[in-house]
């Protein structure tokens, strides 16, 4: 396996269109997931998706962010599946589901 510095990592080009990304509204997020059937919760399920959560909460990806406590990094990669939901994340995305207000209360603090 060949290996390279993180110098020569950063100095390749990027595949990624950063001004397509940025550009994408909620809209579209939203247009996507109905596109591609993940629009709406599963039945059976152990718990909500993130971006079913965020939809049902009807906020942006920076405001749920904002309310979870993470970074809108993080919560982006929960949404897209770059990263697994660990159980506390699972847990956090239940009672954001069930009890939204709770969760207001509890960051205000």
């Amino acid at each position: 396996m060949a290996r390279m510095t993180l110098a020569e990592i950063k100095a390749r080009p990027s595949g990624i269109d950063w001004k397509r990304v940025n550009a994408t509204t909620d809209e579209d997020i939203d247009q996507h997931a109905k596109e591609d059937g993940t629009d709406n919760e599963l039945p059976g399920l152990p718990y909500p998706t993130p971006a079913t959560v965020r939809r049902h909460l009807k906020l942006t990806q920076k405001e749920i962010a904002a309310l979870a406590g993470v970074p809108v990094a993080t919560w982006r990669n929960w949404e897209q599946g770059r990263v697994g939901l660990d159980p506390v994340v699972r847990t956090l995305l239940r009672v954001l589901w069930r009890e939204p207000d709770a969760v207001r209360r509890a960051m205000v603090a």
